[in-house]
């Protein structure tokens, strides 16, 4: 296996605003010869650690896009209301997302997603045995999540789904699950043989412990293949819940799902469902 040297991580600079729990370091010049490139990754962290306190992990795709779904901003506002517990979050800034996010057992029709499988081995024997070395990181997949936004999402999935030994929750905003073997206008296209995360939930085996969290936006796009009057990204959503709970997972125990009205495909639907989101992956249990 190829090892990474992270390097030290560079403390985010301090502003009036800063928020009082949480703060950023980055790394920026790590080189990873799985996807041959440099990889910058923004850990959002406690400011404070407790001794002996083991945190929860959240990996999320897109780690660019931290400010504009206002994660600190979020984090900082749960913590204050007690609503979570403190997590640790590593926020991966994305490289090819069109070649590194994806599927990781096949390319979709196009060719995309051709590193998606790099990826997934670089979270998975790089970037987090790193964060488990660097930070109090608790060793329980149930209290791990891996999340991400469109295409992002489709790769939390993906690598949640593939590495149950790693997380036991998976957070898909707006994912991208119209994924595909076949062109959608192809006259052999059929979503039941061509949608390629469906196939592998479908012939997959059921994973204990693992939770699901889905969103969507009622304006996520206007596409509506089968016109059934439900836009696509709805319908992915659902039909993907449904190959899920034929699997053996529990609606509304194992699995969440959250449509927002009016919602776009964009960062300020997304800012809107987060505090969704890590209350329901990290949300205080009521004491007994």
């Amino acid at each position: 296996m190829e090892t990474v040297e992270f390097t030290n991580p560079e403390p985010g600079e301090k502003t009036e605003n800063h928020p009082s729990f949480y703060q950023s370091d980055f790394y920026r010049d790590t080189h990873t010869k799985l996807l041959d490139r440099i990889v910058e990754v923004e850990v959002v962290r406690p400011i404070q650690f407790e001794p002996g306190r083991k945190y929860p992990l959240l990996i999320l795709n897109d780690g660019q896009d931290n400010t504009a779904v206002r994660l600190i901003e979020t984090l900082d506002r749960l913590e204050a209301e007690q609503a979570i517990e403190p997590v640790i979050v590593a926020g991966v800034v994305a490289g090819d997302r069109i070649q590194e996010y994806g599927v990781s057992s096949r390319a979709d029709y196009r060719g995309r997603g051709r590193k998606a499988k790099a990826y997934a081995k670089f979270v998975t024997s790089e970037l987090i045995p790193y964060l488990v070395y660097r930070y109090p990181i608790d060793p329980s997949p149930s209290l791990r999540a891996v999340a991400g936004y469109s295409m992002g999402g489709l790769s939390a999935l993906d690598i949640a789904w593939e590495h149950p030994e790693m997380f036991g929750k998976v957070g898909v905003f707006s994912g991208s699950l119209w994924w595909r073997k076949r062109d959608a206008h192809s006259r052999f296209y059929a979503d039941d043989r061509d949608r390629i995360m469906h196939l592998a939930i479908r012939k997959g085996k059921f994973k204990p412990g693992m939770k699901f969290w889905f969103q969507t936006g009622t304006r996520d796009e206007p596409g509506d293949r089968n016109h059934n009057g439900i836009i696509d990204s709805i319908d992915d959503t659902l039909d993907l819940i449904a190959e899920l709970t034929k699997r053996g997972y529990r609606p509304f125990r194992d699995i969440q799902y959250l449509e927002i009205e009016g919602g776009e495909h964009n960062h300020k639907t997304w800012a809107e469902a987060m505090p969704h989101f890590l209350k329901w992956a990290f949300g205080k249990k009521p004491a007994h």
